[in-house]
């Protein structure tokens, strides 16, 4: 009686192992930002946390063709004032 206990927990378990192997699914990555080469990874040299350029597999750095600029001053006040 005990002996066909532990086979019949033996079998159900080997018989649930089967059904809840399950793949992985991995999510395709997105595609890289406008000026990055795909397979490139960002660097940030000055550590101010903006991304300066990227590295290419080939550990080459290549800079952003392109850096932020400030957004212009405000414009100057008017010699008038306003009129409350």
């Amino acid at each position: 009686m005990r002996v066909k206990t532990i086979v019949l927990v033996g079998v159900a378990a080997i018989g649930l192992a089967a059904c809840a192997h399950k793949e992985e699914q991995v999510a395709a990555m997105p595609p890289p930002p406008p000026g990055a080469v795909a397979g490139s990874v960002a660097a940030d040299r000055d550590g101010d946390g903006i991304v300066d350029g990227y590295y290419t597999a080939d550990g080459v750095y290549h800079a952003n063709a392109m850096p932020m600029q400030p957004p212009p001053p405000p414009p100057a006040p008017t010699g008038l004032g306003e009129k409350g």
